[in-house]
């Protein structure tokens, strides 16, 4: 690169940026400021970006990122009327959250969760060509920097840039970029391979434009539609197939190469006969992946020919479709030259950035609309203390992390904190959130991580990780793990003594220590039980009642309650305070004295006793409007006295939609207890039972049961 000042800025994008108005503010504002060294960058990589044709809002974004004083003289309106420059810019500075953290790597471990990060920083994906682009002109001016310095900034290039460029296809940064990377890291191997190539670079593309000319009067002779394209092997190219296929410089064919895209299979054939009718063919050198596709459905056919002046030439013949598919598809270029395992929402994201790039001359607003909606990013990318990355589903926790990290890192995991700050196991960290994971001295995971409803695990592999460890305890100790866990949930509902054969033969369980087995290796969840409970005595009825119910029952007038008293039309009737059923429980009717027909469970003890004495005044009775609004239920909690308790059962209540009639209290001063009593409207049986797993999760909270 010669040693000669670059043009102002003022100067340089009216000469070659688009006239539009960003770009003349910006112009406009670069005149007024002093020359310095963040504007001279930024002329460069304007330069290293107009063969890509980047749009003026690209360039806006390069020059304000690269000379920081432009940003604060151009209008405020200037920016404001330009919507979609700011993610260009807030994805250019969280890149260099990534640079950052690859300094902390010194080279150690796989680059490919740094590459995956910045993919997931830079939202505006226009923002890639930017960082290529200025990474380019760092290596071009390396020569200058220190040696430690160059070679950081060469392993950085090597790791996250020339990837990212192959894999997005910008051919015109790629080469040099990967060429400069290899140059400054094993400038002996570099400069050994450059002397090895004894033609200048122009005189290799001029061999393959003569190759390239002699193909297209041949086809254009036999009629054949194609396009013809050929570039010449760069040296860090030829060096990586050098070391792939352990032969020396002298054995490779395809320095220079040249690619035949046509309409159809036979069309390919044909190609092949008329290059091997131009020039001599290297038998040895013929492959069909047409007929034979790679193991990653990769087609195409390669041949090797002596071509003009005696220089070897490798020819690549496929159709539209092949080159898309190996563009795109299974078979991309980076997946088998760079090798590794498949992802397939990052591999939709980089092929629809590929989309992106080559779409810009053909209605960039309409991709974008497309983009927005269809690629969903599905995963985050989070950080170690040492600045290791890691990738977790998008409703990952901080939990699956720490399973993620190591699986004793997961049994001991005792707490987090992200970003510094101590987090609850359940919390669901963002893109580039540092994590630390708390760890106790033991292994010990805890049962109700598997709880679904507790949202501690998103991921099934933390899940298995949880259920392999409790698999390793004796059967013994499971069975009344278990058992404690499902009491503690029919207790809660006030189903303590319910019967729990339907439970087995739903879930096929030949023994109830079959079902707290089950329920203690978290095969099955205790609010599944309770479900199945309550279900089943809504399906249910005895016999012997549906028959007298059948007998002496003319049809009753619709009811507006939420219940139909069987056999008896316009009857006054109430829910009973002593058990407030609630939709899904079984529930019995008792003739009162003046007051109509008082609705009880079936299992209240006030119920039981007073149709214990007064059999004839029993009533059926079933539940009617499955849509009722809500239904009032007494709960009572056990809690440490603590600050701020009723504050953080009140917002978990609020979170579910739930509203609280009445709150009543009592705290026991000597052992710090406090014994709450809340009246709330639920819509249904369900809503009550994740209320109270809410509410038992609260810090504190000891017990969260419905008042039986």
């Amino acid at each position: 690169m010669p040693n000669t000042a670059p043009p102002r800025l003022a100067h340089w994008l009216p000469a070659h940026g688009p006239a539009t108005p960003l770009l003349s503010h910006l112009a406009a504002a670069a005149a007024e400021l002093p020359a310095c060294e963040p504007e001279r960058m930024a002329v460069r990589v304007l330069a290293a970006l107009q063969p890509l044709r980047a749009d003026p809002e690209v360039l806006a974004a390069a020059a304000l990122h690269l000379w920081p004083g432009l940003r604060a003289a151009l209008p405020a309106e200037v920016l404001a009327g330009s919507p979609r420059l700011a993610p260009l810019l807030d994805g250019l500075a969280a890149s260099g959250q990534v640079s950052a953290l690859h300094h902390q790597r010194q080279g150690k471990g796989s680059a490919e969760g740094l590459r995956r990060l910045l993919l997931a920083l830079v939202r505006d994906l226009r923002a890639v060509l930017v960082l290529l682009a200025v990474q380019l002109v760092r290596l071009r001016e390396a020569a200058s920097l220190p040696a430690d310095e160059r070679r950081a900034l060469a392993e950085l290039t090597a790791d996250i840039h020339a990837p990212l460029a192959n894999r997005l296809g910008i051919w015109q940064l790629k080469w040099e970029l990967e060429d400069l990377a290899f140059r400054w890291l094993q400038p002996e191997t570099y400069q050994r391979i450059a002397r090895l190539l004894d033609e200048k670079r122009a005189d290799r593309e001029r061999v393959i434009e003569q190759a390239m000319q002699r193909i297209r009067e041949a086809l254009a002779e036999a009629g054949i539609t194609a396009e013809v394209a050929g570039r010449p092997k760069h040296i860090y190219s030829i060096w990586k197939k050098m070391q792939r296929k352990g032969v020396p410089f002298s054995e490779l064919y395809d320095i220079r190469a040249v690619r035949v895209l046509v309409d159809d299979i036979p069309a390919c054939y044909s190609v092949l006969g008329l290059v091997h009718q131009l020039f001599p063919s290297i038998p040895s050198e013929f492959d069909d992946y047409i007929a034979h596709p790679k193991g990653n459905d990769y087609r195409s056919l390669h041949t090797a020919v002596i071509g003009p002046g005696g220089q070897t030439l490798e020819v690549q013949i496929r159709t539209h479709q092949m080159h898309e598919h190996a563009e795109l598809g299974v078979a991309a270029h980076w997946r088998y030259k760079e090798g590794g395992g498949a992802d397939a929402s990052f591999e939709r994201k980089v092929a629809w950035m590929r989309q992106l790039l080559e779409a810009r001359d053909e209605g960039e607003d309409a991709l974008m609309a497309g983009f927005s909606t269809e690629l969903v990013e599905d995963r985050v990318y989070v950080l170690t203390p040492r600045g290791e990355v890691v990738d977790l589903p998008r409703d990952g926790t901080v939990l699956d992390f720490a399973y993620a990290v190591h699986t004793e890192v997961g049994h001991r995991c005792r707490g987090a904190k992200v970003n510094g700050r101590i987090v609850p196991l359940d919390h669901r960290p963002a893109t580039g959130d540092r994590i630390e994971i708390l760890t106790a001295k033991t292994s010990e995971p805890r049962r109700d991580w598997l709880l679904a409803s507790n949202g501690f695990l998103a991921t099934g592999r933390a899940r298995d990780k949880v259920r392999a460890w409790f698999h390793r305890i004796d059967r013994a100790r499971n069975v009344q793990a278990g058992r404690e866990l499902l009491e503690k949930e029919l207790r809660k509902v006030a189903l303590l003594h319910a019967d729990l054969a339907p439970v087995l033969a739903k879930f096929r369980f030949e023994t109830i220590d079959d079902l707290h087995l089950a329920i203690a290796l978290g095969d099955l969840g205790p609010s599944q039980v309770s479900r199945t409970l309550h279900d089943h005595a809504q399906a249910v009825k005895a016999p012997t009642e549906a028959a007298s119910m059948v007998s002496r029952r003319p049809h009753a007038p619709p009811s507006k309650a939420p219940f139909t008293v069987e056999g008896v039309g316009n009857l006054l009737s109430q829910i009973a305070r002593c058990c407030q059923p609630v939709p899904g429980d079984d529930i019995v009717g008792y003739l009162t004295r003046g007051r109509g027909v008082s609705i009880h469970r079936a299992t209240c003890p006030s119920a039981l006793r007073l149709l214990a004495r007064e059999p004839d005044r029993r009533l059926p009775v079933e539940w009617g409007r499955k849509n009722a609004s809500s239904y009032e239920v007494d709960i009572t909690l056990r809690a440490f006295d603590r600050k701020w308790l009723l504050k953080d059962l009140t917002n978990v209540i609020a979170q579910m939609g739930v509203n609280i009639l009445g709150v009543q209290s009592r705290v026991d001063e000597g052992q710090g207890i406090a014994e709450l009593r809340l009246a709330v409207r639920v819509a249904d049986f369900g809503q009550l039972s994740d209320l109270l797993g809410r509410l038992g999760a609260v810090p504190g909270v000891q017990e969260a049961r419905r008042i039986s």
